[in-house]
């Protein structure tokens, strides 16, 4: 198991399990499955490293409304960071009922 960093006031921090070492394929996939499960609707958005604080990121593609595959989001968030080398990927649910987001969280760090 990996330890977790000491904080640094110079090391900036953002969304939920940034303190934590990266996620493993298999936790991105288990939090992607619980998004699925809870019934929001996946999104993922991306940006540079240096604008990852701002409030606007880049959409990649539309969310994914009523998607029921985990293997369609991971192949996506794949995509986007192959596409995007260096950038921040995030991972968004959104929830149809409450119109707000249930979690979002980092997946790639980008240039880290």
């Amino acid at each position: 198991m990996d330890a977790i960093k000491p904080y640094k006031a110079t090391e900036r921090k953002g969304e939920t399990f940034s303190y934590l070492p990266p996620l493993t394929p298999e936790k991105i996939r288990k939090h992607v499955a619980y998004i699925i499960a809870q019934g929001w609707n996946p999104a993922i958005e991306h940006t540079e490293p240096e604008k990852a604080f701002l409030h606007f990121w880049y959409l990649w593609k539309l969310p994914f409304f009523g998607e029921k595959s985990v293997e369609t989001i991971m192949a996506e968030l794949e995509a986007c960071r192959r596409d995007n080398p260096g950038h921040v990927v995030r991972l968004s649910g959104f929830d149809n009922f409450t119109q707000c987001r249930g979690t979002a969280f980092i997946v790639y760090r980008g240039g880290r």
